[in-house]
């Protein structure tokens, strides 16, 4: 189902120091500056004007516009808050997707990068001898790995963290934002996706060297397994 352009997280919204922050929809954006919260950024090139709400009607519609009962509006594509100037922060909920997220897919004994079918969350402690549920106590792990550990430590199991689990930071809530919807105008104020733009020799290169690393972890990864059995 195709997402109405007014309710495309289309928008993205700096505080008064300029800084990204978040994401907004055109319907949220035209509120902010209609109430003076924020102006838009009108930009071409690398020049940027911050424009009012009266300035920004005045310009008519450009390439991205929607009907309204004054005409067709120009929609933003940035907006500076007026007065707001905190970074919000984003700490991740614990569980299977914060654990993922934290481990990098990545099984935490052998070191192999798991399918999420593959993963499963492992008590360092096990609970049937006291463990508990926090960031310091559980791993992602191969389910295979996790089956034939057991309700064993893992020293007990003969296996070994990577390293030692703690509780992830809280980090700006600006590296969670994706732009979905492609806006060039991002690019000013947040990282986008590199496109592959390096020679079809470095880029060989670089995937060899990586399926190399990847290809001896996942025989790490087996013989943990093999040793378990």
């Amino acid at each position: 189902m195709t997402t109405p352009v007014l309710h495309q997280l289309s928008v993205l919204v700096l505080n008064r120091h300029w800084l990204a922050i978040d994401a907004a929809t055109p319907a949220d954006a035209f509120l902010h500056l209609a109430s003076g919260s924020a102006r838009a950024l009108r930009i071409e090139d690398e020049v940027m004007e911050p424009l009012d709400w009266d300035d920004w009607l005045a310009l008519g519609p450009g390439s991205r516009s929607v009907g309204t009962p004054r005409g067709r509006v120009r929609i933003p594509s940035v907006i500076v808050l007026t007065r707001f100037e905190r970074v919000p922060m984003h700490l991740p909920g614990f569980g299977f997707e914060g654990l993922w997220v934290r481990d990098g897919g990545r099984c935490q004994y052998t070191g192999r990068r798991l399918a999420r079918h593959e993963a499963d969350i492992d008590h360092v402690v096990p609970r049937s001898r006291g463990g508990i549920d926090t960031w310091e106590n559980c791993v992602l792990s191969d389910k295979r790995v996790n089956r034939r550990k057991g309700a064993r430590t893992p020293e007990e199991a003969g296996l070994k963290l990577l390293k030692r689990p703690t509780a992830p930071s809280p980090v700006p809530k600006v590296a969670r934002l994706r732009n979905l919807w492609s806006v060039p105008e991002w690019r000013h104020f947040i990282d986008l996706p590199v496109e592959e733009s390096s020679g079809r020799e470095g880029s060989s290169r670089n995937d060899s060297t990586h399926r190399t690393s990847e290809d001896r972890l996942n025989q790490t990864g087996s013989s943990v397994v093999r040793a378990l059995d």
